[in-house]
């Protein structure tokens, strides 16, 4: 597994370079392509070591500290270590809407974020099923591969936007090239989050969060009650970090149907209740 995730953030790095050579040439010409590259490289750079810091600001998430949430840090370290893993950083995010993630470029360098709304109206046991989950994302590796498609595809999907921005009305030429763009480059961006983040990961993070809890059935009653909640309250984040979080969000944006890449929740239960059964023999 993490063999095949280290080949396609190599290919997403790649593919960022080749983009903004093609971008180049085909507004600066030939010429062009040497800026592209640069800026391309420069990029990678930025999304390699700054991913979880982006994605971090692109859902409001604020690093908290073991005094202002001192049972959760408890939680967190005795799973952790458990995992055997590093002690990862801990933000909390303003949505209500309840949901976690985890993101970061590896174990050492990991961050856990968890919404408002589950902080406030989940019990602990199933918190710990969720926390367990991201903490595989962490153990697989899995969140490098996750941020920098969600990241990548986040800066695809808004070129569009700020020539539209920039461009006025689109009747202005580049208003008219930005709703272009997004016609072409919001389904590219979707395309290249679907193809980074297989939805087998999200089964493999489910059945390691079973075993490290003891109980795969604390992670059952999460994901129940993650879904009633984000059937009921949107969460108005950029639909390109969705693919990050344990289960889908609601979102008001048209858009977001585009980035789904997790499994049915029915399907997920189902085979945790499967995981339990075993366990159980």
């Amino acid at each position: 597994m993490r063999l095949v995730n280290n080949l396609k953030t190599t290919l997403l790095l790649g593919a960022l370079i080749g983009l903004c050579m093609l971008i180049g040439h085909l507004f600066l010409g030939p010429q062009g392509v040497f800026f592209g590259l640069l800026f391309g490289g420069f990029a990678n750079l930025l999304a390699f070591f700054y991913s979880d810091r982006i994605a971090m600001l692109a859902m409001g998430g604020r690093e908290v500290q073991r005094a202002e949430l001192p049972w959760l840090f408890d939680l967190v370290e005795q799973l952790a270590t458990r995992a055997g893993l590093p002690m990862p950083r801990i933000f909390v995010c303003p949505q209500a809407a309840p949901n976690a993630f985890a993101t970061g470029r590896s174990p050492r360098h990991a961050a856990l974020a968890v919404t408002r709304g589950m902080l406030e109206n989940f019990p602990e046991h199933e918190l710990e099923g969720v926390i367990a989950h991201e903490l595989a994302h962490i153990k697989h590796r899995d969140m490098l591969i996750s941020t920098l498609a969600a990241v990548m595809a986040g800066l695809i999907s808004y070129a569009g936007y700020m020539l539209m921005f920039f461009g006025g009305r689109r009747d202005n030429p580049l208003g008219a090239l930005g709703a272009i763009l997004m016609i072409v480059l919001a389904p590219l961006a979707a395309t290249l989050i679907r193809l980074a983040i297989s939805r087998s990961r999200e089964y493999a993070a489910d059945a390691y969060a079973g075993e490290l809890c003891g109980d795969p059935y604390k992670l059952v009653a999460a994901l129940q009650r993650l879904s009633r909640g984000n059937e009921r309250i949107p969460t108005e984040t950029p639909p390109a970090f969705h693919s990050l979080y344990t289960v889908q969000p609601l979102s008001r944006s048209e858009l977001a149907s585009w980035f789904s890449t997790h499994p049915p929740i029915a399907k997920r239960i189902a085979a945790l209740q499967t995981q339990a059964a075993r366990m159980r023999q």
